[in-house]
């Protein structure tokens, strides 16, 4: 039952991050052109791609008996998420004509999202017990 919430938890965080990085993608697109929203988008993916890798990688495995392969699962998730990052921060320079600002500020906002991971988590748990 935990695993199931701590995913869902999981999942929300990530929506949340696509929609941020959308929002400023909206937002950009208003005030700048389609360059500056498709590098909101990109971040916003840069962010999003590897958490969700290391969320799949993270809830692999439930139980008390599972505790080794949920330890080696993080440890493996978080490093093959920073190369996962790593390379797709390469593919985006590399191949799209960005807007390194927007870029950054939509991949930085998405980030922050884990900040506030905990009000949004506890508020969300807070009302289903209500």
């Amino acid at each position: 039952m935990k695993n199931q919430q701590g995913m869902q938890g999981a999942r929300r965080l990530l929506l949340i991050q696509l929609g941020v990085a959308v929002l400023i993608a909206v937002i950009a697109l208003c005030v700048g052109n389609t360059t500056a929203a498709i590098s909101a988008v990109a971040g916003g993916l840069v962010c999003v791609v590897p958490n969700a890798y290391f969320v799949r990688k993270l809830f692999m495995h439930n139980g008390a008996r599972a505790a080794r392969q949920i330890v080696n699962g993080f440890y493996k998730g978080e490093a093959l998420k920073l190369m996962l990052s790593v390379a797709l921060f390469a593919m985006v320079f590399k191949f799209l004509n960005t807007n390194p600002l927007v870029f950054f500020v939509a991949y930085i906002a998405a980030q922050m999202v884990f900040w506030f991971a905990p009000l949004i988590i506890d508020n969300k748990n807070r009302l289903k017990r209500d």
